[in-house]
């Protein structure tokens, strides 16, 4: 019974992920969740209480993600903002579940998981500036920020643009992040 329900569950979070990213939480359908994941939506109400706790389960689960799947290198940030960008390429709905959570949970609790380690990345990376390893030009909240960004530019970057950029290959794309947040490194 125990696998049953472990299975179910996994089921209705990968249909969540799926239907959030697409339509975020005003216009997901639990329906449409607990048809594609061979459930119910009883299943759901269940597991979670509501939409609203299916939907931070999701959110919950693709920080642990990030977090534990990414880990922080200060010697080597345009190689970590490079890993950023692929699980971008190779996972587009991360930043588009960050995307509804902002537009729609804004006004929220924080993720504690994501806050703690931010601050354990800032933490690093004033270490490091401390000790010489990394340049004092920004601040280390700001350098932070500056190579998150820049690891999410081509995932971010509007479709109007893109079609004036002209097609980049990923190898492109990635390089173009390394020498971005050297460049920043540099300064």
């Amino acid at each position: 019974m125990i696998r049953d329900a472990e299975a179910t569950r996994a089921r209705l979070l990968a249909a969540a992920r799926r239907e959030f990213a697409a339509y975020g939480i005003a216009g997901a359908r639990v329906d449409r969740i607990a048809a594609e994941a061979n459930s119910n939506k009883a299943q759901i109400y269940h597991y979670f209480g509501n939409k609203d706790g299916l939907f931070d389960a999701v959110f919950t689960g693709i920080v642990e993600q990030v977090v534990t799947g990414i880990p922080l290198d200060v010697d080597d940030l345009p190689g970590y903002a490079v890993k950023l960008a692929r699980g971008y390429d190779e996972h587009p709905d991360i930043l588009r579940l960050s995307t509804w959570h902002r537009l729609e949970r804004g006004d929220s609790a924080l993720v504690e998981a994501a806050v703690r380690s931010n601050q354990t990345k800032v933490d690093q990376i004033a270490a490091a500036q401390r000790e010489g390893r990394l340049t004092t030009h920004y601040p280390p909240g700001v350098l932070l920020a500056l190579v998150l960004h820049t690891a999410a530019v081509w995932a971010s970057t509007p479709d109007e643009l893109a079609g004036v950029i002209g097609p980049t290959s990923p190898e492109t794309r990635h390089r173009l992040v390394h020498d971005a947040v050297r460049a920043l490194l540099s300064a």
